[in-house]
């Protein structure tokens, strides 16, 4: 098996700490895992991996080819799968994930069990604007998009309200984002050794 498609950067300075077990952003789609998970990880020095980029490397297509050729109960069974075994094989890392994976109980316990997960959430405007720029969201295909994220957030946000630590999402700056997500993780990170 390949390894994952990790990013590290080099970090600007060394962390302050090291979390103990891999950081998971959950949130909608929209709520910035992807954008703040790099960030985070180049703080931390860690690997960053995006969980539907592992998705779809191997099923060799996109979400939306999984979505439309197999339907959302079978990508929900590879997702599963693959966030199984980047929690099980792989270092300490920051994983985004993406906004249906914390709604599998399986997964949501594999995530409580080996990691440490941050709720990213964010508002309705906000969703609805960062998610209007990109067009590869199978679940905003059919009808409106804002009638469509609020029937995800009253569905979602009491699961995702589960996670472990909760960092709002707004229209700051993403490092501002990372900034109080490094806040909320330290107590539940140890300090590296010089």
């Amino acid at each position: 098996m390949s390894a994952p498609s990790a990013s590290l950067a080099p970090a600007a300075a060394p962390p302050p700490f090291l979390p103990k077990r891999t950081v998971v952003l959950v949130g909608l789609m929209g709520a910035g895992k992807s954008a703040i998970g790099r960030r985070l990880a180049n703080r931390l020095g860690l690997p960053f991996i995006d969980a539907d980029t592992e998705i779809e490397a191997a099923a060799g297509c996109t979400i939306e080819e999984i979505f439309a050729r197999d339907g959302e109960a079978a990508f929900r069974t590879a997702e599963r799968r693959i966030i199984a075994r980047l929690l099980t094989e792989q270092p300490v890392h920051v994983l985004a994930t993406g906004g249906g994976a914390f709604m599998d109980p399986a997964t949501r316990a594999l995530i409580r069990d080996k990691g440490l997960s941050v709720w990213l959430k964010a508002d309705l405007d906000i969703l609805l604007a960062r998610t209007a720029r990109r067009t590869h969201r199978p679940l905003l295909r059919n009808g409106d998009p804002r009638a469509i994220l609020q029937r995800l957030i009253d569905v979602r946000y009491p699961v995702y309200a589960e996670a472990d630590l909760t960092v709002v999402s707004d229209d700051h700056p993403p490092d501002y984002t990372v900034d109080r997500v490094m806040e909320a993780i330290a107590p539940h990170s140890a300090v590296p050794s010089l």
